[in-house]
């Protein structure tokens, strides 16, 4: 089976269409970043330095120093797919992350899209 193409993609050429659409709903860049390093475990340090080496969403990921226990209360739709439902491992990470920027888009609170 072949790879699909966003593992490859730099997370850093993805970023800045979340922020775009976060910031279209009167939403802001510090809530994208709030919301990434909620997920993956990045401080603000990580984050810059992960979009300055322009890793790929793989190694993105792969080098999150801890992604959130709280993952599994990620549910919904994304792109017509059921988050919980995804087999790979990889892909349902990206599309908790989307599922998390769509819900700051459309106006959620912090503390419920941070399932806190």
């Amino acid at each position: 089976m072949t790879e699909h193409r966003i593992f490859s993609m730099s997370f850093a050429s993805v970023y800045p269409l979340y922020v775009e659409k976060a910031e279209r709903k009167s939403r802001t860049k510090d809530e994208v970043d709030t919301i990434i390093e909620w997920l993956t475990g990045y401080d603000a340090k990580g984050l810059a330095a992960c979009l300055a080496d322009e890793r790929d969403f793989r190694e993105f990921f792969a080098k999150a120093p801890a992604m959130n226990p709280n993952t599994s209360l990620i549910t919904g739709v994304v792109c017509g797919v059921r988050v919980e439902e995804i087999e790979d491992p990889l892909m349902q990470q990206i599309r908790w992350l989307d599922k998390l920027v769509d819900e700051l888009a459309r106006g959620k609170a912090m503390e419920k899209i941070l399932r806190s």
